[in-house]
Formats: C-alpha cells, sequence, structure tokens
C-alpha cells in the first residue's frame, strides 16, 4: 500500500479505519511528516504508536522503530500487516535464516516500517546496511527506559544519541507513557532532543476506575473482585515473587479461574505458550511479575490487580495502564499491608548506588505511599504526581465512591505515636507499640516493664487498626523508619512533630469492618456501552465468534481481526453494505477488502 504524500486524515480513514484523530496525534504527525523532531508524552491507550506509524507512510523510505519489547514488535508487525503495510522486526528471538531474510528485505526497499531492539543498532553490519537505506523517520519507543533515575533503565539506551550523529537529517520522535519532569528532561538531553516539539499530553486514562485496599486475606478479596465484577473477563494480577505467582495461579484455577502464571523462572516455552494463550484466548487471567507486561498489545484487559505494592508511582501508573487500552471500562485493583512497605524499605535499596539514585529512590516511594494513605481523590494523586492539575472528584475510583475523613487532632495523635516509639526505647514492632498505646497488658509488655511508661493507655480515642493506619502514615511521611530487625525508630525529621513546630494531617484510614466491606463491595464493569437494542448482544457475539473463528484460522489475536469497538458498532449500528460498514471504527480498505462480506454476511442474516 503505498500512500506516501498522501493527506494525513486520507491516510487515517483509508488504512487504519479511523475517522478523526485524538488529542494531539494530528499535530504530532504533521511535525514529523514536514521533517521535525518531536518529543511525546502520552498514556498507555493514548494512541503513541499512530504517531509514528502514520507519518511512515506519508514519507519517502523506511521508518525505524527502537523498542526493548521483543513482544510488542511482534503483535504491531501483525497488527500492522492486516492493515497491508509491510512491516518487520529484527531481534534476539530470531533464527539466523530469518534475521538474514530480513536484512535482504530491507537492502531492496521491500519493508516500510521495521522495529529494532537497541543493542541491534550499532552491530557494524546493521549500522552498514542503515546507511545504504533511505530513512524516513526514526522512532524511539518507550524512551523512559533512557533514564537512570526511571524504572525501566536500559543501558543500551544510552547508546541512542548516536543516531542523531549518524542520520542528523532525519526527523526523530521520542515516545513514553511514564515520566515526570526530570525524567522528560534526561530523555531530551541524552538524545540531543532539546529543540524538539514537546508535546504532552493528559496523563488522565478516565476508563479505568482506582480502588486501593488494606489486605484482609488477600487471595480472597481477589477472588471476590473477580467474581463479582469480571468473571470471563481477561487480566493480570501482579505478585513480587515467582513463588507467590505460581501458588495464586494455582489457587484461582482449583476456583474455577482461567489462571496461568508467568515469570522468569519458568521455562522459555511454557512463558511462551502460557503468553500467548492470554494474548489470542479471552478469559485468561495472568498471574504475573512485573517480568510479564511491557509490550503487551492485548487493548481488552478488562482488570489489573496487585497482590503486592508497585515499586513507585510510574511503576504503578504503567502496569495499571495495561487495563483498558481500548479505550472502555476496566478496574485497577491494588491490595497492600504495612509489611508491604517496610519490605519495600528494607529490601529495595541498593546500596551500591550512588547517593542521590538512592535518594531519589526513596523520594519517589514516600511519595507513592503518601498516595495509598491519602484522603483524596485517587485520580489526582496520580496526576499531580506528574505535575498535572486536577481537582475536584473523578466519580472513578474507591475515594470518589466512598469518601475518606480526616483524623481529628492529627497532630496531637501523631506526638503520642512518637513519643511512644521513643518512651519504649525504639525497639519493638507496630503491634507492640499499638498495644502499649492501648493500654493492654501482656506478658511481654510486663516483661519489657511498659505498663510504667507515660504513654502506656493513652490511646484508648482509636481502635488498634486506627492506631496503625497513624503508623503507616507517619512511616510515608519520613517520620518513622524501620530496621531489618522490625524495630520502629524515629527520624530526625519527627522532632519538630514532637515539639510542636509542625502539624499533621492524617487520614482516617480503612478501619476494622469499614475496611473490609470496601474491600469486597461489588461494582459493575461494562466494557462496552449499552445497546439500543435488547437483541444487539446477541448480535455482538455472533460477530465475536467470526472473529475467533478467522484469528485462529490466521493464527494471531483476536483483536488483530478487529477490536472490541468495532464489533460493537456493527451490532449497534448494522450496516447494510460494504460502504456502511467501511465507516465503522476500525475498518480500514485492506480489512474491508478481506473480512467485509463475511461479517457483513452475519449482520444481513441476523436481520432477517
Amino acid at each position: 500500500m503505498n500512500v506516501v504524500g498522501h493527506p494525513p486524515e486520507e491516510i487515517l480513514a483509508q488504512v487504519f479505519g479511523f475517522s478523526g484523530f485524538r488529542g494531539e496525534q494530528a499535530e504530532i504527525c504533521q511535525q514529523v511528516i514536514n521533517g521535525g523532531d518531536a518529543m511525546v508524552l502520552m498514556p498507555t491507550g493514548g494512541g503513541k504508536s499512530l504517531c509514528y506509524q502514520l507519518p511512515a507512510l506519508a514519507r519517502e523510505g523506511m521508518a525505524l522503530v527502537v523498542s526493548p519489547l521483543i513482544a510488542l514488535m511482534a503483535d504491531q508487525v501483525q497488527a500492522l500487516r492486516e492493515l497491508g503495510i509491510s512491516a518487520n522486526y529484527l531481534n534476539s528471538s530470531m533464527e539466523g535464516s530469518e534475521a538474514a531474510q530480513v536484512q535482504q528485505d530491507i537492502g531492496e526497499g521491500k519493508i516500510k516500517l521495521l522495529y529494532v531492539a537497541p543493542e541491534r543498532l550499532f552491530t557494524s553490519r546493521f549500522a552498514e546496511l542503515l546507511s545504504s537505506v533511505k530513512l524516513s523517520l526514526i522512532a524511539i519507543d518507550e524512551a523512559h527506559c533512557i533514564s537512570k533515575w526511571g524504572h525501566d533503565f536500559r543501558p543500551e539506551y544510552l547508546k541512542l544519541e548516536g543516531l542523531a550523529r549518524q542520520f542528523p537529517e532525519v526527523p526523530r520522535i521520542a515516545l513514553t507513557a511514564t515520566a515526570d519532569r526530570s525524567t522528560q528532561a534526561e530523555i531530551q538531553n541524552k538524545l540531543g532532543l532539546e529543540s524538539a516539539r514537546l508535546f504532552t499530553s493528559s496523563f488522565d486514562r478516565p476508563n479505568l476506575h482506582y480502588k486501593i485496599v488494606l489486605k484482609n486475606n488477600p487471595k480472597r478479596q481477589l477472588l471476590r473482585f473477580i467474581l463479582n465484577d469480571h468473571l470471563g473477563d481477561s487480566g493480570i494480577v501482579y505478585c513480587l515473587s515467582r513463588k507467590r505467582v505460581e501458588e495464586t495461579a494455582a489457587w484461582l484455577k482449583s476456583e474455577g479461574i482461567k489462571a496461568l502464571p508467568y515469570h522468569a523462572g519458568l521455562p522459555a516455552d511454557q512463558r511462551e505458550t502460557n503468553h500467548k494463550r492470554f494474548t489470542k484466548e479471552e478469559s485468561v487471567v495472568m498471574v504475573a511479575t512485573i517480568a510479564f507486561g511491557m509490550g503487551v498489545d492485548k487493548p481488552d484487559i478488562r482488570f489489573v490487580a496487585h497482590l503486592d505494592l508497585p515499586k513507585n508511582m510510574e511503576a504503578y501508573y504503567q502496569e495499571t495502564g495495561r487495563a483498558g487500552r481500548d479505550g472502555t471500562a476496566a478496574d485497577c485493583l491494588l491490595l497492600y499491608g504495612l509489611s508491604d512497605m517496610v519490605f519495600q524499605q528494607q529490601f529495595f535499596q541498593n546500596p551500591d548506588s550512588p547517593p542521590e539514585v538512592q535518594q531519589a529512590d526513596l523520594e519517589r516511594r514516600l511519595a507513592f505511599w503518601k498516595f495509598l494513605e491519602s484522603a483524596d481523590c485517587r485520580r489526582a494523586g496520580i496526576l499531580n504526581y506528574f505535575n498535572e492539575d486536577y481537582t475536584g472528584k473523578c466519580g472513578r475510583c474507591d475515594h470518589c465512591d466512598s469518601p475518606v475523613s480526616l483524623l481529628p487532632n492529627a497532630t496531637q495523635l501523631a506526638q503520642k505515636a512518637l513519643s511512644n516509639v521513643f518512651r519504649t526505647g525504639q525497639f519493638y514492632g507496630v503491634t507492640h507499640l499499638v498495644q502499649v498505646l492501648m493500654g493492654q497488658k501482656n506478658e511481654k509488655i510486663n516483661r519489657a516493664g511498659h505498663q510504667s511508661v507515660s504513654t502506656f493507655g493513652l490511646g484508648k480515642e482509636l481502635s488498634a487498626d486506627g492506631w496503625k493506619s497513624v503508623y503507616r502514615q507517619l512511616l510515608t511521611q519520613g517520620l518513622l523508619t524501620v530496621e531489618e530487625n522490625g524495630a520502629w525508630k524515629l527520624l530526625a525529621e519527627a522532632k519538630q512533630v514532637l515539639n510542636g513546630q509542625q502539624t499533621l494531617d492524617l487520614s482516617a484510614g480503612q478501619e476494622g469492618e469499614k475496611g473490609k466491606q470496601r474491600a469486597t463491595s461489588a461494582r459493575s464493569s461494562k466494557a462496552q456501552a449499552e445497546f439500543s437494542k435488547p437483541d444487539s448482544s446477541s448480535l455482538f457475539d455472533q460477530l465475536r465468534n467470526l472473529r475467533k473463528d478467522i484469528a485462529k484460522q490466521k493464527d494471531v489475536p483476536n483483536y488483530i481481526i478487529f477490536a472490541d469497538k468495532s464489533l460493537w458498532e456493527m451490532a449497534e449500528y448494522r450496516p447494510a453494505s460494504l460502504v456502511e460498514l467501511g465507516r465503522v471504527y476500525g475498518v480500514g480498505e485492506v480489512k474491508l477488502e478481506h473480512y467485509g462480506e463475511d461479517f457483513l454476511e452475519v449482520i444481513t442474516q441476523f436481520n432477517t
């Protein structure tokens, strides 16, 4: 398909089947088509890929797309080929003969978009091959991987600055979904994109519902969440350890959920099999470490659940962003507890890192913990972290569903809690500290003589859960720390609070039965909007079955044929001709030619 020089709007409709651009896509595409550089910050699901795929079609030559994500390369190449675009990739997963054929096709000008892993770029053979090819543009995806301060640092990305010198006349576009201001600046500096035009889309994902709940039998909480809201949906469950991944997947399977494990310790063939099943089948729940997810292009993931804390806000945003890439409703559930915070503090520190990196990691961790314990709207917390102003209530998070109040006399409560740590000698864990505050008598307290300290029985205005919430929040505010032996200690910053020089706000938290109810309350999450006709859901199911048969025959994921949104529009509007079908979302000329008659036949028969 040759559309070089055609207007962007025409390419958008003819090739991709979209009636209009979203957000700043049109301006970004025009910037690159005109030969300018661009730096693009756009949330997952916001349409980043189109920002380089469309200009690649509009310009002469081959587009070079640098990506660290092997799985994503394969998925995007499949999708592009279904659109009639000559695309391919080069990475370490290929056999030598396959790679040789791709390189031959490059030399013969047969490839319009080439995806390549960064380590391949600077081999002498590939560099020589590129020098003989006319490049239309260079796209650097997942650009945050260049940042040593970020959560996905890839050392090989540091070499990418050489592309500007090697191809000074070729426009470059760097894209990422997760970058705060310091990371943005680092990306631009290290890639030589200081003069590039910056496009910053909103980080808001309005279709995602956020729920963050204290752990209370987490496997049961997860199961209720799936059974109540997402039975039959595709989803991802993240766990920190390989052992927990396998245990959780096996347990969900025993409860009738089609769950699969994924982690780096599994045999390569099992990982590949499970990945393919998740991509191509419906209703699969993948239980995984964070080794899974980057590069998953599946648009109909209806939920992402965390059974352990993500490392920081960037990681949380990126991982939850894998839900609802098709723009329809999806849920994000995070279960956490104090033990998760203590674990992070003790095991996520790297003493070999430079002091400034350690400090940056600490600040990011504390910022994320404050977000967890805040009483504010979850969406506001996420967007404000990424320097985006957001006020009011989003109506799509647990705190908007069930508002959390602030504790009265929070500073005095904090003083009691901090003083209690000091009075008991800074040698004890949170359970002992809470028992002292509540005036409980047991052998350990008697043996330590803590029934005689001034804080004994001084905290009867809160329950045990309430005091644990206070201690968690003091930890998140950098006033306390937990040693490796579990002992809580005061930090220097606590002195100002104890002396009355600093006041605090503390959330009432998720206390007792209230927390349990909020953790288990059912909430309907429909993947699509309601149909206007009562029988449209039946037609939608028939169209899905046809899509499934075609995808199975071609050995590609269902969404490569048509997205759910495309099938929904077919069922809702019921086109009666190929011309009308061509106006449906995602139905470009090539897909119309390949599949139009089959889908139109199902619609016509349903209507008769």
